[in-house]
């Protein structure tokens, strides 16, 4: 089969790789119909991961089925589904109290505990930027969708960004009504703006300094910020009369840039403590890593002085992590079937599997208008 492969940093390329198969009788092989770039792919793609070479990438995936073992119950071959990118064994104790993000069981790296298609210490699993996947414990981690290809934009984002922009917001802990500021507007913070906007916010405030996103941000209703012409902390201040945000959301991670393009890991986590009021609560579902080839002191890459002290001062609340999608794609997928919400919004391009090393490129490098790649590996 034809798969997206690393090999090294700023270099993916399009290889002929052995084919996705049944390795346990609870496994399914998907055929993609539509695999995700995602942000969270760049950090490895420009080498701030341990991921190994030779890694297939990809873990926003969906397809139809075409192979399942003895012991697969729920699904049959032909069904339509989306991938959950947490893969989870359905038996922990985190996967029984909800939390499939953070199985015990299925991810062999030392001190990890969570596992997922194609990432760096999440696991041995293949990505499904290729034309075929094996998903483990089908009968627990796929969702069933309608067949057809009706709203295969929308449903593509069930496999991570939607859930994770919504978890984003619930774990900003945000009630009807609340102001929320998220800070990166790229495909998850712009789907932590729009889950905040389903979720009856009052005013959603989204911090980018790209002109596509922060159009983006403007067309379903969020105000848009751009820290490249001013402090967005003092932007969204003035905006709500000095209150500032009752929620925030953190969608960047620890490769934070100012609008100089200097890293800064603490930066997004300062500003949120000052523009969210004391007492509200912040989510964080950007990206922080406990090691990073990318700098000097890679082995202490995850110590981040950030100001704890404000933070405590407030008495701010802080909830933070990879999403448990199985918690919300099913009522995610509803929303969609019924009109409610229209994800596939931000999606800018679709491309076929072999040009997704050019797609790779201009995504990482934010060229103008590259705000959401699909990769199309059997189209």
């Amino acid at each position: 089969m034809k798969a997206l492969v690393y090999n090294g940093t700023l270099k993916v390329s399009v290889q002929d790789v052995p084919d996705a198969t049944i390795a346990d009788p609870r496994d399914a092989v998907i055929t993609l119909t539509t695999s995700n770039i995602c942000g969270s792919d760049l950090h490895m793609y420009e080498g701030r991961t341990n991921v190994e070479e030779g890694k297939i990438l990809g873990h926003e995936n969906m397809g139809i089925v075409s192979a399942v073992g003895p012991g697969v119950h729920t699904f049959a071959v032909g069904d339509r589904v989306s991938v959950p990118f947490n893969i989870a064994c359905g038996t922990c104790r985190n996967c029984t109290s909800k939390w499939t993000s953070f199985c015990t069981k299925m991810n062999p790296t030392p001190g990890m505990d969570g596992a997922a298609y194609g990432f760096a210490g999440m696991g041995p699993f293949d990505g499904g930027q290729a034309q075929f996947l094996r998903v483990p414990h089908a009968d627990f981690n796929l969702l069933r969708l309608p067949p057809g290809n009706e709203h295969e934009n929308d449903f593509t984002m069930l496999s991570d960004i939607f859930p994770t922009g919504w978890h984003g917001v619930v774990l900003s802990g945000m009630q009807p009504g609340d102001r929320v500021a998220v800070f990166g507007g790229g495909p998850v913070g712009l789907m932590a703006a729009y889950s905040a906007i389903l979720q009856g916010a009052s005013q959603v405030f989204l911090v980018d300094k790209q002109a596509d996103r922060l159009k983006l941000a403007e067309s379903i209703g969020a105000t848009p910020i751009d820290f490249s012409a001013g402090d967005p902390v003092e932007q969204i201040l003035d905006l709500t009369d000095g209150r500032g945000a009752d929620r925030g959301v953190e969608a960047v991670g620890w490769q934070a840039h100012d609008a100089a393009g200097e890293e800064h890991p603490e930066l997004v986590l300062d500003n949120l403590v000052k523009v969210v009021r004391s007492t509200g609560g912040i989510g964080v579902v950007g990206v922080y890593v406990p090691t990073d080839p990318g700098v000097p002191d890679s082995a202490n890459a995850g110590r981040i002085g950030w100001d704890y002290g404000t933070f405590f001062t407030k008495g701010q609340t802080m909830g933070t992590g990879q999403a448990p999608v199985k918690r919300y794609n099913r009522q995610l997928r509803d929303l969609i079937l019924t009109g409610a919400a229209k994800p596939s919004f931000l999606v800018s391009h679709e491309v076929p599997l072999v040009d997704a090393v050019e797609a790779y490129d201009k995504f990482d490098r934010r060229v103008d208008g590259y705000t959401k790649v699909l990769l199309k590996p059997n189209g």
